[in-house]
């Protein structure tokens, strides 16, 4: 972990936020936006002869593949993380669905992941493997790894991961007994 805190005293803010982007999945949903056009310019100047029903699947069925893609990828744009002292949030994409919000009780430690990839997950979005617990990849590089206490871990591809372990376990440690 590169950035360590000043002294032992050092003091967090009251909210941390952290944020990872992926500017690839923009390409994805342009190619949504495609598929959209193509069912708008099918539907507006069809030269079909033989008749409306084939000509109705193809608009319907590619407004609806473009709806899909679009929402798709734009759903897993960017991740932002939100902790404060009470829980961990998730929340992805310009809408904040899907999101997820784990008190910090449930969270046993938290680890920092140097390497998170799509690959490792089955590819970007929120993901779930029995083996490995569930995910919310984004791109690749750095993540949090939080570990709960009944056994399941939840990982979150984020900028300056290593800072928000550092929270995250600030955070875990008991307080001083007054």
């Amino acid at each position: 972990m590169r950035d360590h805190p000043h002294g032992d005293n050092a003091t967090h803010p009251e909210v941390w936020t952290g944020r990872a982007t992926n500017k690839v999945q923009w390409v994805l949903a342009l190619g949504g936006a495609a598929f959209m056009a193509l069912g708008v310019e099918l539907a507006v100047d069809s030269a079909w002869t033989s008749g409306i029903a084939p000509l109705v699947m193809s608009v319907v069925g590619c407004i609806a593949a473009g709806l899909l893609v679009l929402f798709g990828t734009l759903a897993f744009v960017h991740v932002d993380m939100k902790l404060d002292k009470e829980c961990v949030e998730v929340r992805c994409g310009h809408i904040g669905v899907p999101r997820r919000r784990i008190p910090l009780s449930h969270v046993a430690g938290a680890e920092f992941a140097e390497h998170v990839t799509p690959r490792q997950w089955g590819g970007w979005g929120y993901r779930w493997r029995p083996e490995k617990g569930t995910a919310v990849v984004v791109r690749r590089g750095e993540g949090v790894v939080l570990r709960l206490w009944d056994g399941h871990t939840f990982t979150i591809t984020v900028d300056n991961a290593e800072t928000a372990v550092r929270v995250i376990r600030d955070r875990l440690r008991p307080g001083p007994s007054l």
